[in-house]
């Protein structure tokens, strides 16, 4: 318990959503009130020229659109918060998926107009598996949406959650009036292009004060009415501990570009999020308030600085207490390390920090040391469970268009791929390099970071890969005897481990068929433990 005050302090969220949703736009409002930033950048347009402040790489702020989760540290009203903006697009959903054992609790965002799309499903998935608490911000209500009870119906029934509505709108689009706050019965008005702040804020007695009908006009203060004795009546008050247990979502409406609806999901969001929280390892849960130290590596990222080849390892801390210069126990590496610039994040500001404590996401200077789920302890030998890995879907030949330039495309291929974004494989002597990855916007990522970080001019060519899966066998003959004969279809990935590239279902179930002494894998957790 030595460290419980700050572990009181601390709330580690993922901001989750569909592409185009307003998920970078709601992260910037939550820093502005934290103070970490002066000025929202906005995402690029032909007519706006600031960035967004998450959004740290070239190619984001050509695209418009964040292909890396940016880890993000402010402070509010006391509270400590780590916030990790993830990619929305489904291509770079590896990358989400694994941010999000890295949290304790995650905001949904949904777009109004939009209601429940493809990728809000598949990360809802997730969220279910670990029985992650989530807040729904449903944005956009300032433009013409859907009916807010339908709204609410789809999103119940799409996602299988139960919701909870803390504030209620009043109309949407351009009859957006704005928003009733179910919890502390208060009424916060809308004006369209202005920044909310607290004097839009009217405190009343009940809704049956004449200011709401002066406020709102006699129809929609009699909607709203009704709207509000309906919710009442269905969900009445929040059960806190329904929320911590993933039974029940608490909902807010709003607009994040207008900054309007933020600080009612904030100000909640700091009242009822989970503090950090124990985690499975391989030997035991590990809590929190332990005195020895533990964390994971959930993601890797190189030049964060292009100027500066450096690689940062994010690593969640679970327990104890992380000091700068003092060693720790690397347990895949067997030996001792110490780090005398760990860094804290501002999107691309980074500063340097002594200390962390759970909750706390720390970025670690890394000469290549580290892989994604990697574990560093006090000298205890286990490794943290869940963090997924993903048979890759598509598949390319890298050739190399400058071998003057060769040694930098290997750097390069190298370190991308340790970022998790992509699989390497390497076939025939290691001179046939494949890339796998689970969509295709991933390559055209690496293809430019790997010209613009690294020098290295390539092209890709796709082949005719299924899947891929690391092949293991008792009888290491049977498993030589395989791998010469099916040598057009085997590689080896970056830690030499054996794999199949199967070029369809059916090539890949006899096969399975054909050799019942070789176990076909479908992630590489297989070889953690040797690893």
């Amino acid at each position: 318990m030595k460290y419980q005050n700050e572990i009181n302090k601390r709330r580690t969220f993922a901001i989750i959503s569909h592409p185009d949703a307003g998920k970078t736009t709601l992260t910037e409002k939550l820093l502005l009130f934290g103070g970490a930033i002066q000025v929202a950048g906005a995402v690029k347009s032909n007519k706006i020229k600031k960035f967004a402040t998450s959004d740290f790489m070239e190619i984001e702020r050509q695209r418009g659109i964040s292909v890396a989760t940016s880890v993000m540290t402010f402070e509010y009203k006391n509270i400590l918060i780590n916030l990790l903006d993830t990619p929305g697009h489904k291509d770079f959903a590896e990358d989400t998926f694994r941010t999000l054992t890295a949290v304790d609790s995650v905001i949904l965002v949904i777009d109004s107009v939009n209601g429940v799309e493809e990728q809000t499903r598949r990360l809802m998935e997730v969220c279910r598996m670990r029985d992650t608490p989530v807040i729904v911000f449903v944005n956009k209500m300032d433009r013409d949406g859907k009916n807010r009870f339908d709204l609410l119906e789809e999103i119940e029934k799409e996602l299988s959650i139960h919701l909870h509505p803390m504030t209620w709108p009043i109309n949407s689009g351009k009859e957006f009036k704005g928003v009733y706050n179910l919890h502390d019965k208060s009424l916060r008005l809308f004006t369209a292009n202005t920044k909310g702040n607290d004097e839009d804020v009217i405190s009343i007695n009940s809704l049956t004060d004449a200011v709401v009908d002066e406020k709102l006009g006699e129809k929609d203060a009699a909607t709203l009415r009704e709207d509000v004795e309906l919710v009442d009546g269905v969900h009445g008050q929040l059960k806190v501990e329904d929320y911590l247990a993933a039974k029940v979502a608490p909902v807010f409406y709003g607009s994040a570009i207008n900054n309007f609806g933020v600080k009612e999901m904030l100000d909640t969001f700091i009242r009822i999020a989970p503090l950090p929280q124990c985690r499975p390892t391989s030997v035991r849960e590990v809590c929190p308030d332990e005195e020895k130290l533990s964390g994971f590596v959930f993601k890797i990222h190189a030049n964060l600085d292009p100027k500066h080849r450096d690689r940062i390892a994010f690593m969640r801390v679970c327990s104890g207490k992380f000091e700068r210069n003092k060693y720790y126990h690397h347990v895949r590496l067997d030996k001792d390390i110490r780090f005398s610039n760990p860094y804290s994040f501002m999107a691309r500001e980074k500063s340097i920090v002594e200390d962390a404590f759970p909750g706390d996401v720390v970025g670690l200077f890394d000469t290549g040391n580290f892989k994604i789920g990697d574990t560093l302890t006090e000298g205890e030998n286990f490794y943290f469970t869940g963090i997924p890995t993903f048979s890759p879907e598509i598949f390319k030949e890298v050739q190399n268009k400058d071998p003057m330039k060769t040694k930098q495309l290997e750097k390069g291929l190298l370190q991308l791929t340790d970022e998790g974004v992509a699989q390497l494989f390497t076939q025939h002597g290691g001179n046939k390099k494949i890339i796998g990855c689970v969509g295709e916007l991933q390559f055209e990522v690496i293809q430019y970071r790997l010209l613009h970080e690294y020098g290295a001019s390539v092209q890709f060519n796709t082949l005719p890969f299924y899947k891929a899966c690391w092949i293991t066998s008792d009888d290491q003959k049977k498993l030589d005897e395989f791998t010469r004969f099916k040598q057009a279809n085997v590689g080896l990935d970056k830690d030499g481990h054996q794999v199949y590239l199967a070029q369809s279902e059916w090539f890949l179930n006899t096969e399975r068929k054909n050799n019942p002494d070789i176990e076909f894998h479908f992630t590489s957790e297989v070889h953690k433990e040797t690893a």
